[in-house]
């Protein structure tokens, strides 16, 4: 099967190299660096104390990559959610009418856009739950267990074949009839101590020890379960992610009991890590997730009339810290200042 890895980073890159080894005829699109290397040494998978290397074929761009009118099976779309878009502009030009593409993006709404461009039996949708480091260009470390979660776009599609593809990759693989349950679930765990610990400047350990920010965080993920509900969205587990067990949690739980077993289980899955939304952000990219997670967890609210206010202002004040229309020392580790946003969104 012929298959074209779009945006092959840590994620792009490991399910890509999996596939080669399968047999499976696999370009990988990557920076001409590591491109070089990748042709060099291979791109070595590391994973449950052992190593494999993997020889896919590489471009560094969509124009080389239907050079000579080459047709795929399948696009992996492994690109951040906020380059999607824009990444898919060379794609159209090339490829207007693709067999079938799969995301792998974090967030909610990315495969709505993508069915109306394309149509609902293209586009199959995806979620990555191994968190993957890149230790070189050529060089990926699983770090934790997870897998490859998959879901059609319309009740008709068949992913059946996908789903045996992958496995047989040695990529543990799960099927749901729900997309957006499923997307919906992988956000809900995507944003534990995710916006916060950007804007405060404090990893989500610290977030989750302090009073103020743990009932901020509880507020935020009881925001999003009735945004859920209201749309008839059930919680599902996904491989190596237990959200189930998240959702009766905060639903459920009183909060004298909640908080230290929740505070260690951020501290065990993060501690002292900084996610996502805080390295984009140390980093200057000038863009965020959020967009694609509080954010639109606060649009879909307002849509059904149900009140989010943390989720508003968690989005509302990392999009602004961004465009440095606030300045981020203002919050630095000051969860006070912080409340006083959100209380302006009640």
């Amino acid at each position: 099967m012929k298959i074209l890895v779009y945006g092959a980073g840590a994620i792009g890159g490991y399910i890509g190299a999996r596939l080669s080894q399968n047999g499976q005829d696999v370009t990988l699109v990557v920076r001409e660096v590591n491109a070089e290397a990748i042709n060099a040494y291979g791109l070595t998978v590391i994973e449950k104390g052992s190593e494999t290397v993997a020889h896919p074929n590489t471009v560094s761009s969509i124009p080389q990559a239907f050079s000579n009118n080459e047709e795929y099976d399948l696009i992996i779309l492994g690109m951040k959610s906020y380059d999607l878009f824009s990444a898919l502009d060379p794609l159209i030009a090339f490829c207007p009418n693709p067999k079938q593409i799969l995301t792998t993006q974090n967030g909610i709404g990315i495969e709505n856009k993508l069915v109306e461009q394309f149509g609902p039996d293209k586009i199959i949708a995806g979620s990555v739950t191994l968190p993957i480091s890149k230790e070189t260009s050529s060089r990926l470390k699983v770090e934790k267990e997870g897998g490859l979660a998959l879901a059609p776009t319309t009740p008709k599609q068949s992913i059946k074949e996908w789903a045996r593809l992958f496995k047989k990759s040695n990529i543990s693989t799960s099927s749901f009839k729900n997309f957006e349950s499923m997307k919906w679930s992988k956000a809900l765990l995507n944003i534990v101590g995710n916006a916060s610990s950007a804007i405060l400047n404090r990893s989500p350990k610290a977030i989750y020890n302090s009073e103020i920010m743990f009932d901020l965080e509880i507020r935020m993920l009881k925001e999003m379960l009735k945004v859920m509900e209201a749309k008839k969205l059930s919680v599902v587990d996904l491989p190596g992610y237990p959200a189930k067990n998240l959702s009766f949690g905060v639903r459920r739980m009183p909060r004298g009991l909640l908080k230290p077993i929740l505070s260690n289980v951020v501290s065990n899955g993060r501690g002292d890590k900084m996610p996502s939304f805080h390295i984009d952000l140390n980093q200057g990219k000038g863009k965020s997730e959020v967009l694609y997670h509080n954010a639109a967890i606060a649009k879909a609210g307002q849509k059904l009339n149900i009140s989010t206010p943390v989720n508003a202002a968690l989005a509302s004040v990392l999009i602004k810290i961004i465009r440095q229309e606030l300045d981020w020392r203002e919050f630095n580790g000051r969860p006070k200042r912080l409340l006083a946003e959100v209380k302006k969104f009640e």
